[in-house]
């Protein structure tokens, strides 16, 4: 059973930037499928953006495209997301998410539950 430990968040000004790590024990990162959710408080859980177990396919929301990077280093087992241009709105705790996927498979999931491992998260606050 995989195991994820998220880092990287603070508090930054807007427009700044973090850098946020997930790192995974008990299970081999080339064979899940990894995406990033936000909550902020009193709101639904929302979907950031994922990577394929390849590293070749991402998908983001809208809401941070074009801003946010994600990335996976397969060989080190761990995920990140860069997060460049940041609003006050994107403050949350940032959790990461895993999926196995079938051999041969590679695909990236957005859905909350389509991921069964996940992270304590960590806390990112932006200020104005």
């Amino acid at each position: 059973q995989v195991q994820l430990v998220e880092s990287g968040g603070g508090l930054v000004q807007a427009g700044g930037s973090l850098r946020l790590s997930c790192a995974a024990s008990g299970g081999t990162f080339g064979r899940y499928c990894v995406g990033w959710f936000r909550q902020a408080p009193g709101k639904e859980r929302e979907f950031v953006a994922a990577i394929s177990s390849s590293g070749r396919s991402a998908h983001a929301a809208d809401s941070v495209k074009g801003r946010f990077t994600i990335s996976k280093d397969n060989a080190k087992n761990t995920v990140y997301l860069q997060m460049n241009s940041l609003k006050p709105e994107d403050t949350a705790l940032y959790l990461c998410a895993a999926r196995g996927v079938g051999f041969g498979m590679d695909y990236v999931s957005t859905g909350r539950n389509e991921y069964a491992y996940w992270g304590q998260g960590t806390q990112v606050t932006v200020s104005s």
